[in-house]
């Protein structure tokens, strides 16, 4: 039972178990035959070393007796130190894969990997990423990939303590941002939308038009301050734009795609300034390691956020690719990686990882690239929404984060059976894409039965949140009063059913005894610390952001980061304190330190079973109070109700979806590029 729990823990933070989905066979059968082959290995090993007669370095000193055991332990070191020196970057690469396996298998309680067969086998790879979690997309991607990836990292994040370090073993890139160097402009501007230039080519659609921009600054010093190339961003305001022509101090012309983004400023508002920063150090690293057949990471949205959709993306994985087409050739397919948290901001969340099918450009662009100016310009923007359509086939987006609510509490309703990952991964979107594409049916004003329904499910979802119960529960309540009401049940059912209450009582109070000694010495004072901590560095990003909603983003990363640091270091501590203060020798002390790991480990899965315990007794708890019991009672006939009244309402409105409600199998890019272009016409037509 030792040798199995030791190697269950072993797979965790070597091959991210937790991601293994049972229902597909082929992942099974090989996670159970290399456990198998690791207990006979760690079985064999151990025999060997128990048994003088058949170790076989006792067996060769037998032979021959001229060699003396410390000729060969010298020989294995200076070996040893060869290896780990010739192969540091591999071996760094290994212990910070192994260290990131550990940590999301802590922080998560589930993390399912879909789509791993869409990654090509051989090759350089560029993989791209929605950045909704900071530090820890990082750890995610490096966990469930199985290819060696070097990330590109702002060069504000690299120079920060631990994730710096960690980014050097993984051998990542710093990026300068000129975002992370802004600056207040001085003085004020406001904004006037001149003609676009006029394009031969009427077919050629009118995001690709480079429009002009004329700039009227007030007490402004724009010689001074700016010049060509750099950029500007209006307070408020997370789009930059970049600087063509400076006529004077109170006077340019600015250049920007998609005018439609943002309302241009006409009164006169302050300014940031971001300087032009030279990327050719970084673009020629990039390629030299696509050139050699290895992989990047870059997560294009060039920050991190909380919203329920992405941001614009940053032109730079298109210049990359491109580059890499033009200097070495290499048409580099384009992976996109969809990072989905569900209760990201909470420790022991969920999490699903999506590698979406990948992207390849038209090599005959190739030609309009080298031209420069506006054919260099289409073709980087045409690639760039290929790249986002991909990033959003993978992610589930919405609205806003009450929709998003919404569409998950409709998915729960809809559902009639529990799902595996990638097929209620795959219904999310469904119903996501759904929602949004009723809103453009609907033109901004949706009919009276569609707001009734939603409101009807916001109201369910809240009624849940108040009483603390999920929606999984109210099916258990319902199943549970059909069997008190049931004429077939016998005394013994009677009798176990009211054992019930008192079996989980008693469970509880087990689990919570087991984990409460090393849970409050080992993990409660770093707990408390990382939550102050983290609710500090929230409180100063959403500060300095202008793209956050409430900087949920940071919290995670801001606890791990903390914890790296001081988990280890209350270790120590300890070891010291037993040292000084007590009469255990040194290696009943060695033996604590070691077993430490394991305990705080142990705790936090006792923990959790222990919680979700507590919130399975929870309805009963509730139903002491004579208002919630009427409340709860009330529940399997309301989600009764609202599941009936969705299922009519899908089946009236399903037709009009098409393949989104008939396709069994569907080609989620196509989509998000079709949804894309109804809603850029809609947004001409109004």
């Amino acid at each position: 039972a030792l040798v199995d729990t030791l190697t269950h823990l072993f797979f965790i933070v070597t091959n991210n178990n937790l991601s293994i989905d049972p229902h597909n066979s082929r992942h099974y059968m090989v996670s159970e035959l290399d456990r198998t082959k690791t207990q006979l290995a760690v079985f064999w090993i151990v025999l060997h070393l128990t048994l003088d007669t058949i170790n076989p370095i006792k067996i060769f000193l037998h032979v021959f007796p001229s060699v003396q055991p410390w000729q060969i332990a010298t020989t294995c070191i200076v070996l040893m130190i060869y290896v780990f020196i010739s192969e540091l970057k591999e071996l760094l690469y290994f212990a910070v894969k192994v260290f990131f396996n550990s940590i999301s298998s802590i922080l998560f309680r589930s993390v399912e990997v879909i789509g791993r067969n869409n990654i090509p086998r051989h090759g350089p790879v560029i993989f791209v990423g929605n950045h909704a979690n900071q530090f820890v997309d990082a750890i995610m991607m490096v966990s469930t990939c199985e290819y060696k990836i070097s990330y590109l990292i702002a060069e504000k994040s690299w120079n920060r303590r631990v994730i710096g370090d960690m980014a050097w073993a993984l051998g990542a890139v710093p990026v300068k941002r000129a975002q992370d160097s802004a600056k207040k402009g001085t003085g004020a501007l406001s904004m006037k939308s001149l003609n676009p230039i006029e394009n031969s080519n009427e077919d050629e659609k009118d995001e690709y038009r480079c429009e002009m921009i004329t700039v009227t600054g007030k007490y402004t010093v724009f010689t001074k301050e700016l010049k060509v190339g750099d950029k500007i961003r209006p307070l408020g305001s997370a789009i930059a734009m970049k600087i063509i022509k400076i006529e004077n101090d109170t006077l340019l012309q600015i250049e920007r795609v998609e005018a439609d983004s943002f309302k241009l400023p006409e009164k006169p508002v302050g300014f940031d300034i971001l300087k032009r920063v030279d990327q050719k150090v970084v673009y020629s690293r990039v390629l030299n390691q696509l050139a050699s057949g290895g992989c990047i990471g870059i997560f294009p949205e060039g920050g991190s956020h909380d919203r329920t959709d992405l941001l614009p993306l940053k032109v730079g994985v298109a210049l990359i690719a491109y580059s890499a087409l033009e200097k070495d050739g290499l048409n580099v397919p384009i992976v996109p990686v969809g990072l989905n948290y569900f209760q990201r901001q909470r420790f022991r969340g969920r999490a699903v990882v999506e590698y979406g099918r990948p992207i390849y450009m038209d090599p005959s662009t190739l030609t309009s690239y080298q031209k420069g100016g506006l054919e260099k310009r289409r073709v980087c923007n045409e690639l760039l929404q290929k790249i986002e359509d991909g990033m959003k086939s993978v992610i589930v987006t919405a609205p806003d984060y009450d929709s998003l609510q919404v569409i998950h509490a409709a998915r729960r309703l809809w559902q009639r059976e529990e799902l595996v990952g990638s097929k209620k991964q795959n219904l999310t979107k469904r119903f996501a894409e759904g929602y949004k594409q009723l809103l453009l049916q609907a033109k901004g004003e949706p009919p009276k039965e569609w707001l009734d329904l939603n409101n009807r499910i916001a109201s369910y979802q809240k009624e849940l949140s108040e009483l603390g119960i999920r929606d999984y529960q109210v099916s258990g309540i319902d199943r549970e009063k059909n069997e008190i009401n049931s004429v077939e049940d016998v005394d013994g059912d009677t009798f176990l059913r009211g054992m019930r209450l008192p079996y989980q009582i008693c469970y509880i109070v087990f689990l919570m005894l087991m984990a409460s000694i090393p849970f409050v010495f080992l993990n409660l004072p770093v707990g408390l610390i990382a939550r102050i901590y983290a609710e500090k560095g929230r409180i100063k990003a959403l500060a300095k952001s202008k793209v956050k909603i409430k900087a949920e983003d940071v919290l995670m990363t801001e606890k791990t980061i903390l914890c790296i640091v001081l988990v280890p270091t209350f270790w120590i501590i300890y070891g010291v304190s037993l040292k000084l203060f007590t009469n255990i020798d040194g290696p009943a002390i060695s033996l604590c330190l070691f077993c430490m790991p394991l305990f705080s480990y142990m705790s936090i899965m006792w923990a959790e079973a222990g919680m979700i315990e507590v919130k399975d007794l929870r309805p009963y708890i509730m139903r002491l109070f004579p208002s919630a019991r009427r409340r709860i009672a009330a529940l399997p006939m309301v989600r009764k109700e609202l599941s009936g009244d969705l299922g009519a309402f899908i089946k009236e409105i399903g037709p009009s979806l098409g393949d989104l409600y008939y396709s069994e199998n569907l080609d989620w890019s196509e989509i998000q590029s079709r949804s894309r272009y109804s809603t850029q016409k809609e947004g001409k037509e109004e």
